[in-house]
């Protein structure tokens, strides 16, 4: 089937049944990282479910041992520009976030990557459908702000659940921390980039439920299963209704300017480049290590 202009999916799977359409994450070999095109075939298989009238709920979901490991950075290729000098590139298929404006008047300071992360995953938050996230295994950085976006999220009990990038890198592309937890824990792990359990971040509120991984698949099909016979309409208006919640208080207008920080973290602060230059010399085994090596060493994830 074609989806949107980007034709069959190639890194997801996407399926109706008993009411509940199913988004599922198809790149294990990569942990499902989130390359440009599984971020515009999610969003579109988003829309799909939305303007399906045998759909009442959405499930994302992923196949492999992991949820998701973040973005897919590596997916950026070097391109000569015209005196020969590699230039990186932010895809390497021609499957570009909707809205990326790629002009010399914004290049360099307007962050299209973090502004694109925020329109993708705000669709979540925008959808007349709830939608609910059942994670496993990791899910970090990017994988970590798709399912935070959901509605609703039922993870593993061992699950790993974090954002490492923030010990050297950037600011998160979207700063759900203070959303989605108290500030105390919110200042904790945005601060430290620490990763908790399945069982961890139900404790702390920052997901619905946790369940034995055994039992993931059972529990969060019992659970879909008895939201899926709520009339549509009811489910959006109360959808709705905590949103507006969190509207008022300021959440969208929050979003909507992480960008600046990240920007600021990522290109303009000193030693901003720092985690690009231990790549470049050692690798990504010898880049991980020198920003993860001292929590590791006191015993953090």
């Amino acid at each position: 089937m074609t989806r949107d202009g980007v034709g069959d999916y190639q890194e997801i799977l996407y399926s109706v049944a008993d009411r509940i359409a199913t988004i599922t994450l198809n790149a294990p070999e990569r942990r499902n990282a989130l390359t440009f095109r599984m971020r515009r075939e999610i969003v579109d298989a988003l829309r799909e479910a939305e303007s399906d009238d045998d759909v009442t709920v959405i499930l994302i979901r992923a196949n492999g041992p992991s949820f998701s490991g973040g973005y897919a950075l590596s997916t950026r290729k070097a391109e000569p520009d015209a005196d020969g000098t590699e230039v990186k590139s932010y895809w390497d298929d021609g499957t570009r976030p909707e809205r990326w404006i790629d002009a010399e008047e914004f290049d360099g300071w307007t962050d299209q990557w973090a502004r694109s992360c925020v329109r993708d995953w705000m669709n979540i938050w925008d959808l007349l459908k709830p939608v609910v996230a059942m994670v496993h295994g990791h899910c970090l950085a990017g994988g970590s702000e798709l399912m935070s976006l959901c509605d609703i999220a039922f993870v593993a009990e061992d699950a790993q659940l974090g954002y490492p990038p923030m010990r050297g890198m950037t600011t998160p592309d979207i700063p759900y921390f203070p959303w989605k937890m108290t500030m105390a824990q919110a200042k904790y792990l945005q601060l430290t980039g620490n990763s908790v359990t399945g069982r961890e971040a139900a404790d702390m509120g920052w997901v619905a439920k946790a369940f034995a991984s055994e039992d993931l698949e059972s529990e969060t099909m019992r659970e879909l299963r008895a939201i899926s016979a709520i009339a549509p309409g009811l489910l959006s208006a109360n959808k709705q209704s905590v949103n507006q919640a969190y509207e008022i208080q300021g959440m969208r207008t929050h979003f909507a300017q992480a960008w600046s920080l990240h920007a600021l973290s990522g290109a303009l602060r000193p030693g901003a480049r720092d985690f690009s230059e231990k790549l470049r010399e050692g690798g990504l085994k010898g880049a991980l290590e020198w920003r993860d090596g001292p929590f590791r060493a006191e015993g953090f994830r």
